[in-house]
């Protein structure tokens, strides 16, 4: 660490000699390639943390920066291969859940986004599912309910079932219902007793 902070050059030669002696320094791999990162040699980067994950697969840290580094080369559908390795590692952390939906909706697989985002739902806490990670899940049942609303038949690259008919619409309300209480709550406000964004959602929301 601290060679980096004076020549990120320097430390990654210390990386890769310590490497040679060692392959098996999973410490010093994640640093060579947090280096990497650095010097925006992203397609070095994204090489290595793959042999990385086929060393140590049940690195979990390293699965999400190889989904986070795909995502960021519009690589979405490897970015979901690798979000899946995490949640097979972690299947009952909904912050990853989470993620896996958003990049589903991201890449446009409405289906599977909204797969997940009920997945999401389900994995919070009853108490969670008004806070942060519980209304950006049901924001995106509602985007993804109001798409499918307005374009039924969307292809999937997944293939998954879109949900359709009443199931569809039912979620789309249940949807509208949670994020209004959750933006009509006091709840988590601000010191003037008003919810950030309330104003703004409840005018997307049509109330």
């Amino acid at each position: 660490m601290r060679i980096e902070a004076k020549d990120l050059g320097l430390a990654l030669e210390y990386y890769e000699h310590t490497l040679e002696n060692d392959e098996t320094n999973a410490a010093i791999w994640k640093r060579l390639i947090a280096v990497l990162r650095q010097q925006n040699k992203t397609e070095r980067c994204v090489k290595e943390l793959v042999t990385f994950l086929d060393t140590f697969y049940s690195d979990l840290e390293g699965w999400l920066e190889l989904a986070d580094l795909y995502a960021s080369l519009n690589l979405y559908t490897r970015s979901l291969q690798a979000l899946s390795h995490a949640l097979l590692l972690a299947p009952q952390n909904p912050f990853h859940a989470l993620r896996f939906a958003e990049t589903a909706y991201t890449a446009n697989d409405i289906p599977l986004a909204l797969c997940y985002y009920l997945r999401t739902i389900e994995l919070i806490d009853s108490e969670e599912d008004g806070k942060e990670t519980g209304r950006r899940a049901w924001f995106g049942v509602k985007l993804c309910t109001s798409h499918l609303s307005r374009t039924p038949n969307l292809p999937s690259e997944s293939n998954t079932p879109p949900v359709q008919g009443k199931n569809l619409s039912a979620l789309e309300v249940l949807a509208t219902e949670r994020l209004s209480s959750a933006y009509s709550s006091t709840a988590n406000t601000k010191q003037d007793g008003k919810v950030p964004g309330r104003k703004e959602v409840l005018k997307w929301l049509g109330q």
